[in-house]
């Protein structure tokens, strides 16, 4: 059976921010969920697509009833044989009503108080829910990306070795422009050029012969040992910033050559640490269409 989470809390508390992390480790996440409506969407078959890792809601007082029918419709949900984990979020009250003064927004529940009573009230009625959650954070002192952090080492259940960061290879030719997606760009056009030696020029990277050209070179394997060190490097920092994305791209002058083995050889370096990464050639044969 699938996970399933409820995200509840104070309003301003990194409610938004703790949702879109769900959906980033693949979570069918709905915000603002009447929690009267829990009961019939867990009977959906949408909980059964292997695609989704659980489902995640946020829950709060914008619906007007949700502390009232909090415990009924939750002893449903459990008679269905579902056992949510509830994710409780607060704040001091100081940042609170900083966060919401930085936003120019009113509180949404309570807008016929003033800010400071509409804080306190809340906090108050929530109570009773704050007692049933399986984990409170308080964001005080976290920034979103601290945040996202820590509601993904919840969702893996304290391992902070999951891979949410998706790595993308690209070589290129730079003839046809840098893409515009790419994170990190290296310039390979300072090694040998398998274009001018006759028996190489028509084929690519992919080729055994322009591979072994290309990496039996000196000064291929110098750059390689040096660059894999520095993307061994700074992978984990990415992933510790939980960066959706990240794009490597290597470029030659027409990106049928150098960049294809270069970026071969990166692919296979990451794929063989777990990474499973992506690997695009965009310009391996646009010499060959434009002649």
């Amino acid at each position: 059976m699938q996970k399933v989470y409820i995200i509840t809390g104070l309003s301003g508390s990194g409610k938004t921010t703790a949702i879109q992390a769900f959906e980033d480790a693949s979570f069918y996440c709905v915000d603002n969920m009447p929690i009267e409506l829990l009961p019939k969407f867990l009977d959906l078959p949408l909980k059964e697509n292997p695609d989704i890792k659980g489902l995640a809601f946020v829950m709060d007082m914008r619906s007007k009833n949700f502390v009232s029918n909090y415990e009924p419709e939750m002893n449903v949900v459990r008679e269905l044989g579902f056992t949510p984990k509830i994710i409780f979020l607060e704040a001091d009250i100081d940042t609170l009503q900083k966060r919401y003064s930085q936003t120019r927004r009113q509180h949404p529940i309570f807008k016929e108080k003033n800010l400071l009573e509409s804080i306190k009230r809340e906090a108050q009625m929530m109570m009773p829910i704050k007692k049933t959650a399986h984990s409170i954070i308080n964001t005080t002192k976290l920034n979103i990306h601290q945040l996202k952090s820590k509601i993904l080492t919840l969702i893996h259940d304290g391992d902070t070795n999951f891979n949410l960061t998706k790595i993308n290879i690209i070589s290129f030719g730079f003839k046809y422009g840098v893409p515009r997606d790419a994170d990190l760009v290296m310039d390979m056009r300072f090694l040998a050029n398998p274009y001018f030696i006759a028996e190489l020029k028509n084929q690519d990277g992919e080729s055994k012969a322009v591979k072994k050209f290309i990496l039996s070179n000196q000064e291929t394997k110098i750059f390689l040992e040096r660059y894999l060190e520095l993307l061994d490097y700074l992978i984990p920092l990415y992933k510790r910033e939980n960066k959706a994305y990240l794009t490597i791209a290597l470029g030659c002058t027409g990106g049928r050559h150098r960049s294809v083995a270069l970026a071969r050889s990166i692919f296979e370096h990451l794929n063989n640490k777990g990474f499973n990464p992506g690997l695009i050639h965009r310009d391996i044969d646009r010499d060959i269409k434009n002649t």
